[in-house]
C-alpha cells in the first residue's frame, strides 16, 4: 500500500520525511545528462555516467567531458548503452565493465565489455567483450542489464527475456537469466549449469522477465529487482541453479488484462521474497553496508520509475518499510552506495543524480 510522505525544498535541499521515520536530505551533485542509465564513482569522487545513446561521460566538480573508446551500442527502443561497474581492485587495473545492446546481425543481444580507464580520465583502453549473449533478440525490448562484480571476483550479468516470454524458460539461451563468468570472460566451473547438456554454461539462475536491479549484501548474498508485467514487480533472493518462474508463474497480469501462466505457484519454481501490485517498474537496488548509519545497515533500497521513490525493504526483503517519496518527474534508475556510506541516485526524469545523506 502507497504510504504518505511530505516533501520540503530549503535553500536547494531537498528533505524526504516518511512520516514516522527521520528525514533524509538530498543535494544534487550533477545534472544534464541525456537519457542517463547507470552511475558508478571512481576512488577520486568522480562519477561516470552512461547515457543510453552510447555516451559514457566523466565529472569531476566542473570538469566533464565523454570518455573515448567506448564499444558502439545499438541505441534503439530499451537497448543501448547501460550499466557501469568498477571492480573493487580499480585503483590497480583501472578497469571499467560496461554493458550494453550489441548488434547481431538480425537482432541485438546483451554484452558485457571491459576496458581500462586512462589517468586523466579521458578514454577506455584496450576495451573488449568478456561476453555476449546467444543470438536470438530481435525486439528492442527487456535486455535486463546490471553487471556486479561477486565476493568471489566473479562477474554477474542480468538479462531480460527480450521480450520472448518462452525463452526465459530455455536453458539453450541466454534470455531471461543472469549469468556468471570469470573476469577474463571464462566459465567457473561451479556454475550450476556446466555440463548440463544444451546448456549454457553461463547460466547461474533463469525465469526472470526483466531484471533491472542488483546487489550483493554482506553476507554473500545476490538480490535483484525485476520487471513484472501489469502488477508483480519482484525482488528475488537469487539462488543457483534456481528458476524463478516467468512466465509459467506470476503476481502480475498482461497488459490486456489476462492471466500469465499458470498461476502465482509451481513446484521446483521459486517464490519472490516480495512483490509490488501495482507495479512501480524497479531500477537500480542497493544493499546497504550500514557504513554511515547502522540503523540501516543491511536494508534493501530499490527505485521506482513509475512513483518516483525509493523502496526501503527489510533486510530479508520481506517487508517494505519506507518508500522516500520524491518530487514528480524525478524516475529513480540507479542507486550506489558512496564509500562514506551516503546514497547516490540517478534520476532519469531530470538528468541529474542526487546524493541522498542516510
Amino acid at each position: 500500500m502507497m504510504r504518505a510522505f511530505m516533501t520540503t525544498l530549503c535553500g536547494g535541499v531537498l528533505s524526504l520525511l516518511p512520516f514516522g521515520l527521520s528525514a533524509f536530505e538530498v543535494n544534487t551533485l550533477a545534472q544534464g545528462f541525456d537519457t542517463p542509465w547507470a552511475i558508478e564513482m571512481l576512488p577520486n569522487g568522480a562519477l561516470l555516467v552512461t547515457e543510453r545513446d552510447g555516451a559514457l561521460i566523466y565529472v569531476h566538480g566542473d570538469r566533464r567531458h565523454r570518455v573515448a573508446g567506448v564499444p558502439r551500442v545499438v541505441a534503439q527502443g530499451q537497448g543501448g548503452l547501460l550499466d557501469v561497474t568498477l571492480p573493487r581492485d580499480f585503483a590497480q587495473t583501472r578497469d571499467v565493465f560496461l554493458t550494453y545492446s550489441k548488434d547481431q546481425g538480425r537482432g541485438t543481444g546483451t554484452a558485457l565489455a571491459v576496458g581500462q580507464l586512462s589517468d586523466n580520465g579521458e578514454r577506455l583502453e584496450n576495451v573488449r567483450d568478456l561476453f555476449v549473449s546467444a543470438p536470438g533478440g530481435r525486439t528492442g525490448r527487456h535486455f535486463g542489464s546490471r553487471v556486479i562484480e561477486g565476493p568471489d571476483g566473479t562477474l554477474f550479468v542480468t538479462i531480460g527475456d527480450r521480450g520472448d516470454r518462452p525463452s526465459a524458460q530455455d536453458l539453450t539461451n541466454h534470455s531471461g537469466t543472469i549469468v556468471r563468468i570469470n573476469r577474463d570472460g571464462s566459465i567457473p566451473q561451479d556454475n550450476p549449469f556446466v555440463g548440463v547438456q544444451g546448456a549454457q554454461p553461463e547460466i547461474w539462475s533463469y525465469g526472470h522477465r526483466n531484471p533491472q536491479g542488483a546487489g550483493f549484501g554482506a553476507d554473500g548474498q545476490l538480490w535483484t529487482a525485476e520487471h513484472g508485467a501489469r502488477g508483480g514487480d519482484e525482488v528475488n533472493k537469487i539462488m543457483p541453479g534456481a528458476n524463478y518462474g516467468w512466465p509459467v508463474i506470476s503476481y502480475g497480469t498482461h497488459y490486456n488484462g489476462s492471466k500469465i501462466g499458470e498461476g502465482t505457484h509451481k513446484e521446483g519454481m521459486q517464490q519472490p521474497e516480495f512483490y509490488w501490485d501495482p507495479s512501480i517498474a524497479p531500477s537500480g537496488l542497493l544493499v546497504y553496508s550500514g557504513r554511515k548509519n547502522k540503523d540501516l545497515g543491511g536494508a534493501i533500497f530499490v527505485g521506482s520509475l513509475k512513483f518516483d521513490y525509493i523502496a526501503q525493504l527489510s533486510p530479508d526483503g520481506g517487508q517494505e518499510i519506507a518508500q522516500f517519496q520524491t518530487p514528480d518527474t524525478l524516475r529513480v534508475r540507479d542507486l550506489i552506495e558512496t564509500p562514506e556510506g551516503d546514497i547516490l541516485f540517478l534520476s532519469v526524469g531530470q538528468g541529474a543524480v542526487y546524493r541522498l545523506e542516510p
